[in-house]
């Protein structure tokens, strides 16, 4: 049996615009991302000069008015980009989700007047956004976070600490949940906060079992001065756009894993039917084609699972359940798949001159940002049962 080389996944795209688009990203994987990833990720390379060039080809604004820099591509397109930036290195594709997690706060819920000030440098400009939550003491119990921001005149006055901030300390913006008010969810504000701001800064990057390309950081407001130009929604409406936005960014997310589980079926193919034992290749044997076309199988559920959930959002329907389950299906998924790719290699797959021990570990993070997947259950939970009784 020859060696078989990974087949380009055959996508189902909408228009022939979705299609040239698939074909460019895949010309940028190709050229300018897969063979450096290795090399990069190990010395933990942060490629910014990779999303230039995704900002310059209009690809880090895709779902995003194209009055304002956008592409106006539908959600079933735009994760369809993802899945294949992430396949190729899971940096780039996450970090293409992020940013388009940290702009959606002013896409959405912004002024006329803010969208034509900020989007058009944010989504084709050349600058990269973080989206600031979570913090130390406040994770998965989001609504309990302590960062403030007291109104002075005209200005906010932003002080306190976000943790787990993708792209803490490289990004050009961070837009940033703070306190305003009471207790609770309903005492939260969104603000959109330039990154040269006096008084941001970042601590030094976290030290990861994989991403290591992309900095993860604590980014620190003391004092930071934001005039109220650059508050995003009403005051105490910041936690309902930051769940709104999670609700797409989880999507993001499916996405991304669905790229990594395929990038490591890829390498698992590509190596048992080249790996010769007793004579033959390994994908002869029962047990390990069994195990390929398993992995096979999640994935194309998985990748169904986030497309049909893009199809709702497009539609304007509610998809936030679905969001729920792909994000949980998904990256369950890529780290059952990425495991079973190490399997198949054997020890060749527990070393780094194969790719796919990186897979397995960048597909831990994916069960856990944006929402660890416990919580998906509570959420998908909720919209079957309703809230839990206390």
């Amino acid at each position: 049996m020859p060696d078989r080389a990974p087949q380009p996944v055959d996508r189902q795209l909408p228009t022939d615009e979705a299609r040239e688009l698939i074909s460019l990203v895949r010309d940028i994987a190709q050229h300018e991302i897969t063979p450096k990833a290795a090399e990069e990720e190990d010395a933990g390379h942060f490629p910014r000069e990779v999303f230039t060039l995704l900002s310059r080809t209009g690809l880090l604004g895709l779902p995003y008015a194209s009055e304002h820099g956008g592409a106006d591509q539908p959600y079933e397109v735009y994760l369809q980009v993802l899945e294949e930036l992430a396949a190729a290195r899971l940096t780039v594709g996450l970090g293409v989700s992020v940013h388009t997690l940290a702009s959606y706060a002013l896409a959405t819920y912004g002024t006329k007047e803010q969208r034509v000030e900020h989007l058009p440098a944010m989504l084709g400009g050349g600058l990269l956004g973080a989206y600031c939550l979570s913090e130390a003491s406040s994770g998965s119990d989001a609504a309990s976070l302590r960062t403030r921001a007291v109104r002075d005149g005209d200005e906010w006055v932003i002080t306190g600490t976000k943790a787990w901030i993708t792209h803490g300390g490289v990004a050009d913006f961070y837009t940033v949940m703070a306190r305003t008010g009471e207790e609770g969810p309903r005492g939260i504000t969104a603000f959109l906060v330039p990154a040269d701001a006096e008084g941001v800064s970042a601590a030094a990057p976290e030290k990861k079992m994989g991403m290591k390309g992309s900095p993860t950081a604590q980014v620190h407001f003391d004092g930071v001065r934001v005039p109220d130009g650059r508050r995003i929604g009403d005051e105490g409406q910041g936690f309902a756009i930051a769940l709104s936005a999670l609700d797409s960014g989880r999507l993001g997310i499916a996405a991304c894993a669905i790229g990594v589980a395929q990038a490591a079926l890829d390498e698992a193919v590509g190596y048992a039917t080249g790996r010769q034992q007793f004579g033959r290749p390994i994908a002869d044997f029962q047990g390990l084609r069994f195990m390929l076309a398993d992995m096979a199988t999640q994935i194309e559920a998985g990748r169904a699972l986030y497309l049909a959930a893009a199809r709702l959002r497009d539609a304007g329907r509610p998809f936030a359940k679905q969001a729920a389950m792909a994000k949980l299906h998904c990256t369950d998924t890529a780290m059952k798949v990425t495991t079973d790719a190490v399997q198949v290699l054997g020890g060749y797959g527990y070393t780094a001159d194969f790719p796919a021990e990186r897979y397995m570990r960048e597909a831990k993070v994916l069960q856990i940002v944006e929402g660890t997947n416990q919580i998906q259950r509570m959420v998908i939970a909720r919209h079957l049962a309703g809230p839990e009784t206390r």
